[in-house]
């Protein structure tokens, strides 16, 4: 079960942690509101264990935080099995052209493991220990932000099924609680889920729905994987298994995993949408209050000794950011299958993954990078990507001062740079002109260097209303200017400054030191705060062709705008609290 095989529930990963000495129990009583998230983001960024938390404050359950807050426990609960699967599957697609009874006899791992998957019915399993009325209101939900709306469900496995093909889906969205016995149902734009509701409400029906909380962590990995519409998410997490997965039949619209925590059966409501939010969100600042489904339950299947599993969100690095990079790495032999021009692709955690990613892609005849561009942005939810920087330079393209020097040497301003406006947006990405709003962006680097790149900033004649400059690497300075409240055109002005004509890129940012800090907080500053068609300048423009061309050098103005939601910072009267009361917590951080 350990090491190559994945963990099959939240009880074997548990165990496996307090062998490793890698979970820390606490049994003093502790507030799911606010005191718990703030531990949590102590220890996480330490590196810390996980948390079990045995007396929430008004909570029938105890509740685990920071399972995957580290690379080495993400890697631990999915153990070795699905890199190998997925390392033999890609084997196997090149060895088979053409197939001969050699080769397939080289691969029947491959066959008798495909007999071992799908799903088990199964009468009754640990989940139906317990069926009762909901009672939310005593769940040990966490509330992460003193901006949040109220508690949420932060690791939920929603399943739902088409009104009309009757295919299942399996998502991870946020569930604010609203009342003993309803939440709400973050559906963003591009989720199966909310497909599925538009489905049901054309036919004027509620939506029944299950959503699991615990399990194999297989499923949370199914469920946020970025699958083609028609690929069960639910296959998947048996293939990531090895094994069939056990689902206990008959207490439901759906079958319900066996080694599930707790689940909770019901409807998406027809035509039925509440105030939901504000959440403290992986972009790091908050996403506000919108109108979201509505979730009824009318029935709680549990362990009777059930554990909540949960998680804090908020300024990357947090656990989604660990997850999702261990989800890249392991789909990343994949891409070349599905995108054969893409040789790489890579989305940056650090800007909460929609807002950057990179690819290393074929340039065999002109423009056919471009091409790769439009297919990334094409594909599933790769469409919500903001900017694609994409080279045909075979360097590691996680490798962010590496890849951004590699482009800088190379792009033509005046034909590299496609921006694509009046596109969709990521919902919890407020830089557009509205919700779900905003545009592309595609950066090319391709062929031979064009140019040398400045090393260092020189400190010497400064433009007004410019506080300081620093190089964060070669050909990109970073400078400190105005308030964007102060002077909104500042960016234009720089772009013409005669002192930063060296400067391939400028960007522009309110906290110099904030931003040049690290890899990380560049990430962080630049990509989450600027919109393509609204925050890139240049020394001069050029329409041509109904292409726009720059010249360089070109300003990203990633200033706080008026309208962006606020950065989330922990509040004084909770700091003070783990402050006060850190020694009875019984933590010890590395």
């Amino acid at each position: 079960m350990h090491g190559d095989m994945p963990v099959e529930s939240l009880r074997d990963f548990l165990a496996l942690l307090r062998a490793r000495g890698d979970v820390v129990e606490i049994e003093a009583e502790v507030d799911p509101r606010l005191e718990i998230a703030e531990i949590h983001r102590r220890v996480i960024a330490a590196g810390g264990p996980a948390l079990l938390f045995r007396n929430p404050m008004g909570a029938d359950f105890p509740v685990v935080t920071n399972l995957f807050g580290t690379l080495e426990r993400t890697q631990l609960s999915f153990g070795r099995r699905p890199r190998q699967f997925v390392e033999r599957l890609v084997e196997a697609s090149h060895a088979l052209v053409p197939p001969t009874p050699g080769k397939l006899w080289a691969f029947r791992d491959l066959a008798l493991g495909g007999l071992r998957v799908g799903m088990k019915s199964v009468a009754s399993g640990p989940v139906s220990e317990v069926d009762e009325a909901p009672r939310m209101d005593r769940l040990p939900a966490l509330t992460s932000w003193h901006s949040d709306g109220g508690p949420f469900f932060t690791l939920p496995l929603v399943y739902t099924e088409s009104p009309t093909s009757g295919k299942g889906n399996l998502g991870m969205y946020r569930m604010q609680i609203h009342s003993p016995s309803e939440t709400g149902m973050h559906y963003q734009i591009h989720k199966g889920g909310g497909f599925h509701l538009s489905e049901a409400e054309a036919r004027g029906q509620d939506l029944p729905a299950t959503v699991f909380v615990g399990g194999p962590p297989a499923l949370m990995l199914a469920a946020i994987a970025p699958l083609p519409e028609d690929v069960p998410e639910m296959l998947l997490a048996s293939l990531l298994l090895g094994k069939r997965l056990p689902r206990v039949s008959g207490r439901g619209p759906h079958p319900i995993p066996a080694e599930a925590e707790f689940a909770f059966v019901g409807r998406v409501l027809s035509g039925e949408r509440r105030p939901e939010g504000p959440f403290g969100d992986h972009y790091g600042y908050n996403s506000l209050q919108h109108d979201y489904p509505v979730f009824k339950v009318d029935r709680v299947l549990r362990r009777r000794d059930a554990i909540w599993p949960a998680t804090v969100v908020g300024r990357p690095r947090q656990e989604d950011f660990y997850i999702g990079d261990f989800l890249q790495d392991l789909l990343s032999p994949l891409f070349p299958l599905v995108m054969p021009s893409v040789k790489q692709l890579w989305s940056f955690g650090e800007t909460g993954f929609h807002s950057l990613a990179a690819a290393v892609v074929k340039d065999r005849y002109a423009r056919e990078a471009l091409g790769s561009g439009f297919r990334i942005l094409g594909e599933g939810q790769l469409s919500l990507q903001k900017m694609v920087f994409l080279t045909d330079q075979e360097i590691d393209v996680s490798d962010f001062t590496l890849l951004l020097e590699t482009m800088l040497e190379r792009v033509d301003w005046r034909r590299d740079l496609i921006i694509v406006s009046e596109t969709s947006q990521d919902s919890l990405d407020y830089t557009g002109p509205k919700v779900n709003h905003g545009s592309k962006l595609m950066l090319l680097g391709l062929g031979e260097p064009r140019r040398a790149l400045p090393e260092h900033w020189t400190g010497d004649g400064l433009p007004d209303g410019v506080a300081a400059a620093r190089a964060f690497c070669r050909g990109c300075l970073v400078v400190q200017g105005r308030p964007y409240a102060d002077e909104t055109a500042q960016a234009e002005r720089i772009a013409r400054e005669d002192a930063f004509a060296a400067w391939p890129l400028v960007v522009l940012v309110d906290d110099l030191d904030e931003a040049t800090r690290s890899t990380q907080l560049f990430l962080w500053t630049t990509f989450t705060r600027m919109e393509p068609a609204a925050d890139v300048h240049g020394r001069e423009q050029h329409v041509a062709r109904f292409h726009v061309g720059l010249e360089p050098p070109v300003v990203f103005d990633c200033r706080m705008k008026p309208w962006y939601p606020e950065v989330m910072e922990v509040d004084d009267a909770t700091r003070d609290l783990v402050d006060r009361r850190w020694d009875e917590y019984g933590i010890r951080l590395p």
